[in-house]
């Protein structure tokens, strides 16, 4: 297995067991990562993220789907996470397509992207599907998930 592949496994593993000191530790220091939710955040507001999405994802089910490598350092990852929404207790799906780039055995820069209005209609209900497509509707979804990160860090 080529190493890329073996850190990606380990990272998805680690994150199936709800482990983000392991997933940390597939990120070099500098790690840069961006989602719909979060557009932005590098170093340690990385390694936070995963750890207030683990510690809270109490019924958080991962899978791993296709892992191609694309070069010496990029590749994508397609996975799924299967949870209760805790803002409102409604069960999501979501279909992930993550794109990486690796160096010396580590994770350097990781997007994810998904469809964030399907995510809105799972996770928000009639709010979601009403509004989910706005700009308005998610960046809300944005600075809610920011400030709950804020209060995790600085609780953390």
């Amino acid at each position: 297995m080529h190493p890329n592949e073996a850190t990606i496994r380990r990272f998805y593993a680690a994150f199936q067991k709800r482990d983000s000191a392991e997933m940390a530790r597939c990120y070099a220091d500098n790690i840069v990562f961006s989602d719909p939710v979060f557009p932005w955040l590098e170093g340690d507001s990385v390694k936070k993220m995963w750890e207030m999405l683990c510690g809270r994802g109490k019924d958080l089910q991962i899978s791993i789907g296709r892992i191609d490598l694309l070069d010496e350092e990029y590749a994508t990852c397609e996975w799924e996470a299967n949870y209760t929404f805790s803002g409102t207790g409604r069960r999501v799906v979501n279909k992930v397509k993550a794109h990486m780039r690796l160096r010396d055995g580590f994770i350097i820069e990781h997007s994810d992207s998904f469809d964030m209005y399907k995510w809105c209609r799972q996770a928000l209900g009639w709010k979601g599907w009403l509004l989910g497509w706005s700009g308005f509707l998610q960046n809300r979804v944005r600075r809610q998930a920011f400030v709950s990160l804020e209060k995790y860090m600085l609780k953390n």
